[in-house]
C-alpha cells in the first residue's frame, strides 16, 4: 500500500491510498474531506459535484461531496461549517493520516478525521473525533456523512422477527424527517431489509435508527459499498436515538452514522469509528426477493467478518 500527493478535481495537494483491492483520495486543500472511494478498476462510488471542485474560501458551505465530518444535532449555524481552508496532516506510525481543521465560529471545534487503507483489503478504518477548543461547555456528537453517486440501492438490515407473546418489547427505532413520506416508492419497509433506492425524479427524504445491526450497504453499478459501525447500548444518540441516518434526494444518496451525544468540558473529545469495504461486482445483479437478496450478500459480509 502507497500514499502519494496527487492533483485532484483542480485541486493540487490531495492524498492517494491505493493497493490491490481499492483507492482512496483525501482532500487536503479543503476539509477533512475523502473526495474518491473505489476498488482498482471501478468508477468512484461517492459522489462529487464539478463545480464546486478545486474551489476554496467561500463564504458559504459547499456540499462538494464525498466524505465529510460534521457536528451533531443539526444546526444551521454549528453544523454548517465552511471547511473550505487547508488541513493539517500527519502520518501516523500505524499508516494511518491524521487530518485536523479547526472550526472557530459559532464554538471552537477541532474536527479530526484519521484514515487508514489496509494493506492486503480494501478495509478502510475512519475515526472521526470533535474537540471542545472553546471556554464553555458543549454538547455534540460526531457526524460522518458518506455522499454517494446516484442510482444505486441503500441496504439496511434489520433485527431478526420476533413472535407474539414472547417477545413483549420493542426491539428497534425508527424516526422519521417532517419532509418524509413513508409511501414514497424508493422506500421499502420489508421483514429483514429496509432499501432505499435514489432516483433522479424525487424529492428528499430521509430516516434514522437506533441501529444495531453493525452494517449497512449500497449497491451501485459495478460495485458495492459496506460501511460498518458500532451502537453503543445505554449510549444517548442525536435525533431521537439515532446512529444511523439515510438521506437521499434528486442528486444523490448520503449514508451517515453518528456516535454518542456528549457534554465536553474545554479539551475534552467525542468519537466514532466507521470502517469501509467495497467489492468488485462482475455479473448483473437481480434481487427478487429479501431471501435472494440475503443469500447474495452473504458472502461478502461473510469477507467483512474475516
Amino acid at each position: 500500500m502507497k500514499i502519494e500527493n496527487v492533483p485532484y478535481g483542480g485541486w493540487k495537494n490531495n492524498l492517494r491510498f491505493a493497493n490491490d483491492h481499492a483507492e482512496l483520495i483525501v482532500s487536503l486543500d479543503v476539509g477533512p474531506r475523502i473526495l474518491s472511494y473505489r476498488t482498482p478498476k471501478g468508477e468512484n462510488l461517492l459522489k462529487n459535484y464539478p463545480e464546486q471542485l478545486g474551489q476554496a474560501g467561500e463564504d458559504a458551505w459547499m456540499i462538494r461531496g464525498g466524505h465529510r465530518l460534521w457536528i451533531a444535532p443539526e444546526d444551521t449555524q454549528l453544523t454548517y461549517h465552511w471547511d473550505n481552508e487547508p488541513v493539517n496532516h500527519t502520518e501516523m506510525e500505524d499508516q494511518s493520516i491524521l487530518i485536523s481543521s479547526l472550526q472557530r465560529e459559532p464554538l471552537e471545534i477541532r474536527k479530526d478525521l484519521q484514515v487508514r487503507l489496509k494493506e492486503d483489503s480494501s478495509r478502510v478504518d475512519i475515526l472521526h473525533t470533535a474537540t471542545n477548543e472553546g471556554d464553555e461547555p458543549i454538547e455534540i456528537a460526531t457526524w460522518g456523512l458518506t455522499v454517494m453517486n446516484p442510482g444505486g440501492l441503500a441496504i439496511i438490515p434489520q433485527p431478526e422477527l420476533g413472535e407474539h407473546p414472547r417477545d413483549l418489547l420493542p426491539n428497534r427505532t425508527l424516526v422519521v424527517w417532517p419532509y418524509s413520506d413513508l409511501s414514497d416508492p424508493r422506500l421499502l419497509l420489508g421483514q429483514s431489509y429496509i432499501t432505499l433506492r435514489q432516483t433522479s425524479d424525487k424529492s428528499p427524504f430521509k430516516l434514522g435508527l437506533a441501529h444495531r445491526e453493525n452494517w449497512v450497504a449500497y449497491l451501485l453499478g459495478d460495485s458495492l459499498f459496506i460501511k460498518t459501525f458500532d451502537y453503543l447500548s445505554g449510549a444517548t444518540y442525536p435525533d431521537g436515538g439515532c446512529n444511523f441516518e439515510a438521506f437521499t434526494n434528486a442528486d444523490m444518496i448520503e449514508i451517515e452514522s453518528l456516535g454518542p451525544l456528549l457534554t465536553l468540558a474545554p479539551n475534552e473529545s467525542v468519537s466514532h469509528r466507521e470502517s469501509w469495504f467495497v467489492f468488485p461486482i462482475k455479473t448483473e445483479v437481480e434481487i427478487t426477493s429479501e431471501g435472494a437478496l440475503a443469500d447474495w450478500i452473504a458472502p461478502f459480509l461473510n469477507q467483512i467478518a474475516e
